[in-house]
């Protein structure tokens, strides 16, 4: 029984763009279908975007991964970077975001589309379906991975934003132990 459920969620987090830095309130919306019956399963799902928003997300900085030159500042400042594709438009950062957010779930409940926004371009909301999403970021990218892998800096080289990318040291597993 496939049942389509929505969530919103709503958090702050800063954007380097043209040499500037700037923080955003973001705004989403998530549509998607539940594809387990397991009420269990269906509860961790959302509890890993949860976790996700607030752990790897939450109060850091998106930053365009070829300026290198940034990410080494604000990482040397102690900032958080979250590396992306291009530079960090809202319609970017909510198509990684939608691709990360169904590779967590793995397969419990799947993401449909997302509708993301924020107030830098005045609550302006863009919507995007999954595969839109999938076949222009498709790969072996950070969002693509089910971990807690935030981003990377070189090719094979991971960061983390806490000791684990294993979703058992913070609870998050598909069966109660």
């Amino acid at each position: 029984m496939n049942v389509r459920i929505e969530k919103s969620f709503v958090f702050q987090a800063a954007i380097h763009f043209e040499g500037t830095f700037m923080v955003n309130t973001y705004d989403m919306n998530l549509l998607m279908t539940v594809l387990t019956e397991d009420q269990w399963e269906q509860k961790i799902a959302i509890e890993r975007i949860n976790f996700y928003l607030l752990e790897n997300l939450e109060h850091n900085i998106f930053v365009h991964n070829k300026d290198k030159k940034a990410i080494d500042k604000y990482r040397k400042a102690g900032l958080k970077v979250i590396e992306l594709p291009e530079e960090p438009f809202d319609q970017i950062i909510g198509i990684v975001l939608m691709l990360k957010f169904d590779a967590i779930m793995e397969g419990r409940v799947a993401v449909d589309e997302i509708v993301f926004g924020s107030k830098l371009t005045s609550n302006i909301k863009f919507h995007t379906l999954f595969e839109e999403a999938e076949a222009t970021y498709a790969g072996n990218n950070w969002w693509n991975n089910n971990s807690c892998v935030i981003t990377t800096t070189k090719k094979d080289k991971v960061v983390k934003l806490f000791d684990t990318n294993d979703w058992k040291d913070v609870g998050l597993t598909w069966k109660a132990s």
